[in-house]
């Protein structure tokens, strides 16, 4: 789907969207992160909220990964201590499993984990607001995934409070996966046939209101109505970042690692304590976003072919990394030669022009809608040391992306377009089944307790 443009201004066009919220929903929920977006959407929100006497209507969470600038603690803690209206404010410091992309040993981490408090890289928050693994008011299993655990608490408060709508503040202009979840031709779960919207279950729907925000639009809305912010993008500034370049997320996560080096200089006190965290913090801030972490124009040891720099790679990690590592490669290997993938007709010609040996099926791929684009191919030759192709590797595969997945910590080969096993989807199933095994019992007591 292209990009239409209309005459309505993105500021208006947010409130129309969330006049439908407040109209087609019982209560609307803030995710906020404490990021420029977030606090754009928490802003908009309140004051659409408080010009229309439906202040009682709105709510704010906010998931705390433990780690991260002083002044993004601060700004959540003007949120929460600000907006007096606004009754009810979740601060979660649960013990989640957050992404890592700094260490070669941990793929994950768990903020706020217990058995670790005496590294923690700051005191838990105080306020009755605050939700820990202690006073969590749902069954919560320790290392659910950030992204799960949101989910999840949405649903709780849609089921204690009523149907929901969960604003989140994301823009399509930031990637390419985030345009997707907008123009996506595959897309059914929305309400009322709104693509700024998915609905999640019965009761909670989300609603992207400034997905159609640039980031000069965010700096624009702030200015104009004097709405606070994170004061950590003022030093972005001043270290000579530009406003595109900007990003608040987990110090540990992929996102966050190109900015990792400005910790030293920004918040040298957090950085003292992350650098005993979580390991490979120190390489990465003096690293990140060099070619020695596989960014940017990746190089190899002259003496190396890519295949022989990987298996170099691979020979380095832990055993359970290697292993899971191998495992992603022979699966994303077989099902390039034995399966095959949809290709449009000018990434064939271009694999064929570089000697890649291709079987063509004349099948068509399932998930295209354009008949005439995308065939199913099979590569017959291996994969190829290094391929101008296209700069995804998922797109064509290689050897030199599969160094970069290495160096990305990115074992499961999703970078290379590897999909979870069978396996593995009935792992996450199993444990699906036991949370909701578990929540059922707690409900039974708690219900026969009278509580």
């Amino acid at each position: 789907m292209s990009k239409r443009y209309s005459d309505v201004n993105v500021y208006d066009a947010a409130n129309e969207r969330l006049a439908v919220a407040f109209r087609d929903f019982e209560h609307v929920l803030v995710a906020f992160s404490a990021g420029k977006d977030s606090g754009v959407m928490l802003n908009l929100a309140y004051d659409f909220a408080k010009a229309n006497g439906l202040l009682h209507k709105l709510a704010i969470y906010y998931e705390d990964y433990e780690a991260g600038y002083k002044f993004t603690h601060e700004y959540a803690e003007r949120v929460f201590q600000g907006f007096p209206e606004v009754t009810r404010k979740y601060w979660l410091c649960l013990p989640i499993s957050a992404a890592c992309a700094v260490s070669m040993h941990q793929t994950r981490w768990t903020p706020w984990d217990d058995e670790q408090r005496d590294i923690w890289v700051r005191d838990m928050p105080k306020g009755d607001y605050v939700v820990h693994a202690g006073n969590c008011p749902y069954t919560f299993i320790k290392g659910t995934k950030g992204f799960d655990a949101r989910i999840q608490f949405a649903q709780w408060f849609a089921k204690e409070h009523g149907r929901t709508a969960v604003l989140i503040g994301i823009r399509a202009d930031e990637s390419l996966t985030r345009l997707a979840i907008f123009t996506s031709q595959h897309r059914s779960m929305m309400h009322a046939g709104l693509r700024y919207t998915k609905t999640v279950d019965e009761l909670t729907c989300n609603f992207y209101p400034i997905y159609d925000w640039r980031t000069k639009d965010v700096w624009i809305g702030n200015a104009r109505f004097g709405w606070d912010y994170n004061k950590i993008y003022d030093l972005y500034y001043q270290a000579g970042l530009t406003i595109d370049q900007m990003r608040v997320a987990s110090p540990f996560h992929q996102c966050g690692t190109a900015n990792l080096q400005l910790y030293r200089v920004i918040d040298p006190n957090s950085w003292g304590k992350m650098v005993g965290r979580v390991n490979g913090v120190n390489f990465t801030g003096i690293y990140g976003g060099t070619t020695a972490m596989g960014w940017g124009k990746i190089k190899k040891p002259a003496h190396f072919t890519w295949r022989q720099y990987a298996e170099f790679l691979m020979s380095t990690l832990p055993e359970v990394s290697k292993k899971k590592l191998l495992d992603s490669i022979a699966r994303l290997t077989e099902t390039w030669a034995v399966k095959g993938y949809g290709r449009n007709p000018r990434v064939i010609k271009a694999m064929q022009d570089e000697g890649i040996e291709i079987e063509n099926t004349g099948e068509i791929a399932k998930n295209c809608t354009k008949p005439d684009i995308y065939e199913r191919i099979k590569i017959k030759s291996g994969f190829p040391d290094e391929t101008k192709v296209h700069n995804l590797f998922r797109i064509c595969p290689s050897w030199k992306g599969i160094c970069v997945t290495i160096m990305k910590n990115d074992f499961g080969c999703l970078y290379m377009g590897c999909q979870r096993t069978a396996d593995q989807n009935l792992l996450k199933l199993r444990a699906l089944e036991r949370y909701e095994a578990k929540k059922d019992t707690v409900a039974a007591l708690a219900k026969a307790r009278g509580k």
